[in-house]
């Protein structure tokens, strides 16, 4: 088992590797440059040649990564160009609201699918089954911003239930932050729940058609009993390997949740990054992105292989 969590540790170093090459490269190949972005319209030849010769941009383009790299993995950043302050200093407050957001999602998100695939799997073909499986199609199908603006018209502007503003500050306390992001986070969980719920009922459902369990149910243990202590543990590999998915789309992906409910996260920052052209910026949060979802990707798969001992011991 050391060994096949060696290999996917290593797996996961190259893939960032690879993803900090993606990243570099992608704002390299960017319309224009860091000098031009700066001086603007006040740009000339002479002017973005001493600003390009100043922020180094002269230099090959591999030295340039090698040395973004190595700042990367001390945690140096770089300067914003927007307002001169360091990068990680202006990431660090986002990057806990964002994680704050999908800790939030992710509590109410993982119980509930879980419960709600175990339910689906015990009354299989029933009517709670069958209403389950409508209900959370239609919430997978449905694009998370139609979602967002769904519950800001009726929850926020008829009802007038919560703010329709994620507007939250460093000092803001736990439970009004918690009403402030209770609509992003009914968002998210709306979006996740019905991935995971399904993968969960499929993958016990699936456990259900094994001998043993078919000997379980001929000795007259009750079902639910079969599902929970047998069949649910069994089923586990799969199921872990699609929480941690969603778990880092709650991380990585709601870019367009901030941007709706104006949430000053990570994803929101980006976005502002982009538009002004903030290179440092930029790299900085697609390469946080990368390490987040590789890293949770990674833990799925060591605990998978840890829950299913075929994944420990392959032939």
């Amino acid at each position: 088992m050391i060994k096949l969590i060696a290999q996917r540790l290593a797996l996961g170093l190259m893939t960032l590797f690879a993803a900090s090459v993606l990243i570099f490269a992608g704002t390299e190949i960017l319309p224009g440059d860091l000098a031009s972005a700066i001086l603007q319209t006040n740009a000339t030849p002479e002017s973005l040649a001493a600003m390009r010769k100043e922020l180094g941009l002269d230099r090959p383009p591999t030295t340039r990564y090698v040395e973004w790299l190595s700042g990367a993995a001390h945690g140096n950043f770089g300067v914003s160009l927007a307002n001169k302050r360091d990068v990680a200093e202006e990431i660090a407050p986002r990057l806990q609201n964002t994680i704050f957001l999908a800790l939030y999602a992710a509590l109410i998100a993982v119980p509930l699918a879980v419960a709600l695939g175990l339910l689906a799997a015990v009354n299989q073909g029933g009517f709670y089954d069958r209403l389950v499986n409508v209900v959370t199609l239609m919430t997978v199908s449905v694009p998370e911003y139609f979602v967002a603006y769904i519950l800001i018209k009726y929850l926020a502007v008829q009802l007038g239930w919560f703010p329709s503003l994620a507007n939250v500050t460093p000092d803001t306390p736990l439970l009004e932050r918690m009403n402030l992001t209770f609509l992003p986070m009914l968002t998210l969980v709306l979006v996740i729940t019905g991935h995971m719920m399904r993968m969960t009922r499929a993958s016990v459902l699936s456990v259900m058609a094994s001998p043993y369990i078919e000997m379980a149910l001929l000795k007259g243990l009750p079902k639910w009993r079969i599902v929970v202590q047998h069949a649910f543990p069994n089923a586990l590999a799969p199921i872990i390997n699609v929480i941690a998915l969603d778990l880092a789309y709650l991380i990585v992906g709601v870019v367009i949740v901030e941007a709706v409910f104006v949430y000053p996260g990570l994803g929101q920052l980006m976005v502002d990054a982009v538009s002004k052209h903030d290179v440092p910026v930029v790299q900085a949060c697609g390469l946080i992105f990368a390490v987040i979802y590789i890293l949770l990707n990674m833990t799925a798969d060591i605990l998978a292989i840890m829950s299913n001992p075929r994944l420990r011991h392959p032939r």
